[in-house]
């Protein structure tokens, strides 16, 4: 077991929360771009236009170009929607952390420490999509902090906090291509409810999804 310690975030603590945040959706581009090369509409693209061009050409390189090319254009195209996000992520809650969290009710963030340095983070608040839920947020463990027992000492916090202020379930949106998370959600005795597209058109396009998944209180043993 990991010495760490799990407390309520503290205004000190925001540029290490946001980098923890930032390079933790960073984490998932590799697995977001091969998710988009397996893609039926991916693959016929790439075929299409190495056929064509090699029936129309005389040259050999000019095709393989094209589709390095057409393989950059869409590796951008994701790191311009993973910043998107990002960016308007630390614009929105996370530019005030202790007014989005700490200063409402039935909200919180907190922060896992060890050895003075904070590796994990985990918030919630009141659910805009499920009345009389609380959902889980910013969820994030430094990766060389990984296997220890602190991102299931963040879920269990949450789920504390959720059932001392009488609410019955935790809700959270978690990427198709995070499946560590997935998998973490899952053994902690959250099911998943519903897969469902992210709505900006260049996601719908790469077929780039959301699940939810809920942990219902009464449930638990």
């Amino acid at each position: 077991m990991a010495n760490f310690q799990i407390r309520k975030y503290q205004d000190e603590d925001s540029e290490t929360v946001k980098e923890l945040f930032t390079s933790g959706m960073n984490e998932h581009l590799p697995s977001s771009f091969m998710h988009v090369l397996k893609e039926p509409l991916t693959q016929m693209l790439l075929m299409c236009t190495f056929c064509s061009l090699m029936a129309t050409s005389q040259s050999f390189l000019l095709p393989v170009l094209a589709v390095t090319l057409l393989l950059a254009g869409v590796r951008q195209m994701i790191v311009y929607m993973f910043n998107g996000y990002i960016d308007a992520s630390l614009k929105n809650d996370l530019s005030d952390i202790s007014e989005t969290y700490l200063r409402k009710n039935n909200s919180c963030f907190w922060v896992a420490e060890s050895d003075g340095r904070v590796v994990g983070t985990v918030a919630c608040l009141p659910a805009e999509t499920a009345p009389g839920f609380l959902e889980l947020k910013r969820m994030s463990v430094r990766r060389s902090h990984r296997g220890k027992g602190i991102a299931k000492a963040l879920c269990r916090t949450v789920a504390d906090f959720t059932r001392e202020r009488g609410f019955s379930a935790v809700i959270l949106y978690t990427s198709m291509v995070a499946t560590d998370a997935q998998k973490l959600y899952e053994h902690m005795g959250y099911k998943k409810m519903r897969q469902f597209p992210v709505p900006e058109f260049f996601a719908k396009i790469i077929n780039f999804t959301l699940i939810e998944y809920r942990l219902d209180l009464e449930e638990e043993k």
